[in-house]
């Protein structure tokens, strides 16, 4: 049946959704092998790989910069082609190699599940950009560590970078996401199945 996402979206509104995700236990979370999921609101180990699951209380507007690591390796220009709007994402990668997705509620833009993402704000840089998309569509605190891969949509050009939790609680996850997911890296093709994301994995799977 329908249920209402905790979170109401930017306008304050209430958000159904028409087919919620389902939880998977805690055990799974402790399994490298294993797809470990959790829902809004939803229960999780104290910590993992030794990094505790709390909410980010500090998180707004000018908690990026920090994070955003803007001294790490250098990064190739970011070349906007005409018509379209600057984005950027993280492809966040566990200690025990398994990869952070996040399902989109009710399954917006077609995507079952993907990598947080989202459009850069006047004034934002883009790695400043992919810590708050991040943190919105996942619950997560990340820091990145540099660049993945530029890939071009309908409506976006999306830089996606390189990015690792150092805190954060994917149970608080905003209302764009139902769901997020930790897959292993052998699995992410089965799980993020939409083709934008085909040339993500395979880039991280060469790196």
């Amino acid at each position: 049946m329908p249920v209402l996402h905790p979170c109401p979206d930017d306008d304050g509104q209430p958000v159904t959704l028409h087919l919620p995700s389902a939880p998977t236990g805690l055990a799974a979370w402790m399994d490298a092998a294993a797809i470990a999921t959790v829902v809004p609101g939803g229960a999780m180990p104290a910590a993992l790989n030794g990094i505790a699951f709390d909410a980010w209380a500090g998180a707004a507007e000018g908690a990026w910069d920090a994070l955003a690591n803007d001294a790490a390796d250098p990064e190739p220009p970011f070349v906007l082609p005409p018509g379209l709007a600057a984005a950027a994402g993280a492809v966040i990668v566990e200690e025990d190699g398994r990869v952070w997705l996040v399902a989109p509620s009710n399954g917006f833009g077609g995507y079952d599940a993907t990598f947080p993402k989202g459009r850069v704000d006047a004034g934002t840089s883009l790695r400043c950009a992919a810590v708050r998309e991040a943190f919105e569509e996942s619950g997560l605190k990340v820091e990145i560590d540099g660049f993945l891969i530029d890939v071009r949509r309908t409506l976006t050009y999306t830089r996606y970078y390189l990015a690792r939790r150092v805190g954060g609680h994917p149970g608080t996850m905003g209302w764009e996401s139902q769901a997020v997911h930790l897959v292993p890296l052998a699995m992410l093709a089965e799980v993020a199945t939409h083709r934008n994301d085909v040339a993500i994995i395979a880039a991280l799977l060469s790196r």
